[in-house]
């Protein structure tokens, strides 16, 4: 697949018009919403941002937590691609991602305007950086993995000769977002306070 003229190896879903409209939908839950879901909730309120200045981050802590999620969800992604479901679980996983965004970058700037929104950049560098590119080649990579499965045009014993290929491209995908894991708990914290310190 090409998008906007950049070509994305193995993904043939239209991922960016899927992004965007999970994107569009978080913006729209959030602003339809915001008395139930800011207001009552004290989600990013001003109260919880203030302790937030004053907190010790056990980095040791925060990297075993973040890996073990995002390598869970990584995990679980590449099982479920490996079913008839495949496809489905994929644009699932892009729209979610998109509404997650949208609602996030939504919320803090309904309640803190423009510096919300640099406040929603600082809290996705730099791991973002990595995640991004790590899960669009994760997408593609299960996009592969299904169509070779089920695409019966293909040889079978062709895909097994390429079973160690595919194996050695996910531990490098999986490799990369560890190191974004590493990037999330030992170096975005010292972004993310210290831009909530002049907030």
């Amino acid at each position: 697949m090409r998008i906007k003229g950049i070509g994305i190896r193995g993904i043939r879903l239209p991922v960016l018009p899927i992004f965007f409209a999970g994107l569009a939908a978080g913006f729209l839950i959030m602003n339809i919403g915001k008395s139930i879901l800011l207001e009552n909730t004290g989600l990013f309120d001003e109260y919880t941002l203030y302790n937030m200045k004053y907190m010790t981050v056990d980095s040791n802590a925060l990297f075993s937590y973040v890996l073990r999620e995002r390598l869970l969800k990584c995990l679980i992604l590449t099982v479920l691609a490996t079913t008839y479901l495949g496809l489905a679980v994929c644009v699932g996983a892009v729209a979610w991602y998109g509404m997650s965004a949208g609602a996030f970058l939504s919320a803090l700037i309904i309640r803190y305007g423009i510096k919300g929104g640099f406040l929603a950049l600082v809290a996705m560098f730099p791991h973002y950086l990595i995640y991004v590119p790590a899960f669009l080649a994760l997408l593609g990579w299960c996009e592969s993995l299904y169509r070779g499965i089920y695409n019966r045009s293909v040889d079978r014993s062709e895909g097994k000769s390429r079973l160690p290929k595919k194996l050695a491209e996910l531990a490098l995908i999986l490799l990369a977002v560890t190191a974004a894991c590493f990037l999330e708990a030992y170096v975005n914290p010292y972004f993310l306070l210290g831009y909530l310190k002049v907030f």
